[in-house]
C-alpha cells in the first residue's frame, strides 16, 4: 500500500488527525452538533476515518464492518441544506489546513470532500 494517497500522506495517522480536528469543529457547531449521536462521538470519528481511509488507498476496514459506504443512502435521514454543507465543508477544511498535507494531495482531498459535500444536499429551504 505503499504507493496509494492513503500511504503518501501518513496513513492512519494523518487521517486520524484530519478526523479528529474535523470533529472538534463539529462537536461546536449549532447547526451540525445535533445531527451527530451525541453518545457516540468516537464511532462518528472512527467510521469517518475509516471510510476516507478506504477511499484514499488504506485499509478496507470501513467495508468490512460497514458494507458498502452508500453515502448518499446514509444521508438521507438528515436535513443537509446548502447551509449545513457549507458548515461541514468549513470544519472539514479547517482540518485539511491543520494537517499540512502535500499540495498535490491537499487539492485532491479538497477536491472529493467539496463533491461529495455537494452531493448528499437534500433539503434546498
Amino acid at each position: 500500500m505503499t504507493d496509494t494517497v492513503w500511504a503518501q500522506i501518513g496513513g492512519t495517522e494523518t487521517f486520524e488527525k484530519i478526523v479528529r480536528a474535523f470533529y472538534r469543529g463539529v462537536r461546536e457547531d449549532p447547526l451540525l452538533a445535533p445531527m451527530y449521536p451525541q453518545e457516540d462521538w468516537e464511532g462518528a470519528i472512527r467510521r469517518l476515518r475509516m471510510f476516507l481511509e478506504q477511499y484514499w488507498g488504506g485499509p478496507t476496514t470501513y467495508s468490512e464492518e460497514r458494507g458498502h459506504p452508500r453515502l448518499r443512502m446514509r444521508h438521507v435521514p438528515y436535513h443537509i441544506n446548502p447551509e449545513a454543507r457549507d458548515r461541514w465543508l468549513f470544519h472539514m477544511n479547517a482540518a485539511l489546513d491543520e494537517a499540512e498535507l502535500p499540495p498535490m494531495y491537499d487539492n485532491a482531498i479538497r477536491d472529493y470532500v467539496e463533491r461529495a459535500a455537494h452531493s448528499l444536499v437534500n433539503q434546498f429551504d
